[in-house]
């Protein structure tokens, strides 16, 4: 796990919101440390998601923050994934920023 220069709860609660929204909109662009521990927890998500029952559900919803983004996760990511183990997101490199010159990426569901 990557300390990515934060405080503990605030990098526990900056990646809960990377993961939400990535679920969301399937695919965003930030730095390519946040995106490798964003899709490090997506990847698991979507294999909770994939077994589909109560309990399963239930730990997704204890880490995913938005109860819309667990339902699309349930009934419209994993049941496209059902036939692959792993590898569902792709990290694409886009350059440096211009700000701090920090290496940016798109991550996206495959």
């Amino acid at each position: 796990i990557k300390k990515l220069g934060r405080p503990t709860a605030h990098r526990k609660m900056m990646l809960r919101n990377l993961v939400t929204s990535f679920l969301r909109e399937g695919k965003m662009t930030t730095t390519e440390m946040r995106a490798k521990e964003t899709r490090r927890i997506a990847e698991k998500m979507i294999t909770l998601a994939k077994r589909g029952d109560l309990h399963a559900r239930r730990q997704v919803l204890s880490y995913v923050l938005d109860e819309d983004v667990v339902t699309k996760l349930f009934e419209e990511i994993a049941p496209q994934y059902k036939d692959r183990n792993g590898g569902y997101t792709r990290l694409l490199k886009l350059g440096p920023r211009k700000g701090d010159a920090a290496e940016m990426v798109m991550i996206q569901l495959v």
